[in-house]
């Protein structure tokens, strides 16, 4: 489809509830429900401009006055007409996609480049004045293409944006104009929707497609998919930046913890940098130099002091201050085996002697079962005593769910209710003890069956602290 004059519309929707006079709606077949069906109710609420995929039945008495438009390719077309309509995106705009660090790694470039950027993707828009929750971690092109011309609109020249899988493959990010991309790593998460692991780094792969030859791809050179994602992006004939222990151009010779972070030595061109990253965790220096690379690709020495100004990023790693005997605690959104694994093994060297530490664990419902047991079995190998409790049980019995993670570790202590479990974690913890609460980090809410109950585990902490 070609850019299109589409002044004449008052809104773009794929959701016929919110057609209005003049709106334009994409009839998107989808998992649960097919656009096709609503597009009579569409038409009646005042529809003006139909999308819908090739071959649909049009109906008879259709005004006129109505443009019909069919697709081979829907949701990229819907997307593209999106961004048709809302006109305007930041000037400088780069995407992150991998199953973990993208929150942390968009939220570091924008506080790298400065007061004209902003940060977006399942923390919510951040920056330049900005504070909006999201809900989802790549929105509905609709919604993300009305966010993008509202920053440019705002000021905004450098937009960050987290690229989901799912996002990807559905065609969502189709219309954004995106000038560098990064692949962060893949481990095991969302097979309830991909199925297989191949068909989920495919998917990923697609972040590539978006962009134009010679724009940067920065690729995490110490996973195992290393080489064949850098074929992919050389392919595409990108500009690949690789950094890691393995990397070209951003090489960890260091990476020590220490107690304020991590004291690390990076090699750029045969020149090495000390340079001190204040975020707990040897995992924050790969999500460091991914934040670098994609903020300034062509300056990597000019610009790699500036990691030692970086901030957490909340719910990251998030330290709660404030128990009244002196223990750590620390919540974070790690809710896959490799993220969580890779947060224990961060928070071990700071143990003091004679410490423990305690992992707070869970998984939500409705979503991958086989990452269930591999959760207590590696927090199970790691800390010192284990909690299971309940995550967003969504339509599942949480204590089934329970049942399936203790499968993997079952000395795990068992506790029902997440609040319950956090004030019992809490509780227990000694002046050296350092304790993970793992799973939801920045979310703001608990799904149980079909409602969202407000729940925040930063708060639930610090009021655990006024009981403990």
């Amino acid at each position: 489809m070609s850019v299109q004059d589409l002044s004449a519309y008052s809104g773009i929707t794929n959701d016929s509830r919110k057609v209005t006079s003049a709106t334009i709606f994409a009839a998107l077949p989808g998992v649960n429900h097919d656009g096709r069906d609503f597009i009579d109710a569409a038409l009646a609420a005042g529809a003006s401009y139909i999308l819908t995929p090739r071959g649909t039945f049009k109906p008879e008495e259709l005004d006129a006055s109505v443009t019909w438009q069919e697709s081979d390719n829907i949701r990229v077309d819907y997307a593209r007409l999106c961004a048709d309509f809302y006109g305007q995106q930041p000037e400088h705009i780069v995407a992150v996609t991998g199953t973990n660090g993208k929150s942390s790694v968009v939220n570091f470039v924008r506080q790298l480049w400065g007061e004209k950027a902003v940060s977006l993707g399942t923390i919510g828009l951040q920056g330049h004045g900005f504070a909006r929750d999201a809900g989802l971690t790549t929105l509905d092109p609709s919604a993300l293409h009305e966010i993008l011309a509202d920053c440019a609109k705002a000021g905004v020249t450098h937009l960050a944006m987290e690229a989901s899988s799912h996002g990807i493959e559905q065609g969502r990010l189709a219309g954004v104009k995106v000038k560098a991309a990064a692949f962060t790593n893949i481990t095991h998460d969302h097979l309830d929707y991909h199925k297989t692991m191949d068909a989920y780094l495919r998917a990923k792969l697609g972040v590539f497609d978006l962009l134009d030859a010679g724009a940067p791809a920065v690729i995490n050179a110490d996973i195992a998919e290393a080489n064949e994602i850098i074929a992919y992006a050389q392919s595409k004939d990108l500009n690949v930046i690789t950094f890691g222990k393995k990397g070209t151009d951003l090489k960890i010779i260091a990476a020590n913890p220490v107690h304020d972070g991590i004291q690390s030595t990076i090699e750029i061109s045969g020149q090495s940098y000390d340079v001190h990253v204040p975020l707990l965790g040897a995992f924050q220096v790969y999500n460091a130099l991914t934040a670098l690379a994609l903020a300034y690709p062509n300056d990597l020495a000019g610009n790699i002091g500036k990691l030692k100004t970086l901030t957490p990023v909340h719910g990251r790693m998030d330290c709660v201050e404030g128990h009244p005997r002196g223990a750590q605690v620390f919540v974070d959104y790690a809710h896959t085996p490799d993220a969580l694994e890779t947060v224990l093994k961060a928070l071990k060297p700071h143990l003091s002697d004679g410490g423990r530490l305690v992992a707070l664990i869970g998984c939500g419902g409705g979503r991958d079962k086989a990452k269930r047991a591999p959760m207590a079995r590696i927090s199970g190998a790691i800390a010192d005593h284990v909690i299971v409790t309940d995550d967003n049980p969504r339509t599942e019995d949480p204590a089934q769910i329970r049942k399936d993670v203790m499968v993997g570790f079952a000395a795990a202590e068992e506790i029902a209710g997440r609040a319950t479990a956090i004030r019992k974690a809490v509780q227990m913890l000694g002046e050296k003890d350092i304790l993970l609460v793992a799973g939801k980090g920045h979310e703001q809410g608990q799904t149980i069956g079909r409602e969202v109950i407000p729940f925040d585990d930063i708060e639930e902490v610090k009021k655990a602290y006024r009981e403990a």
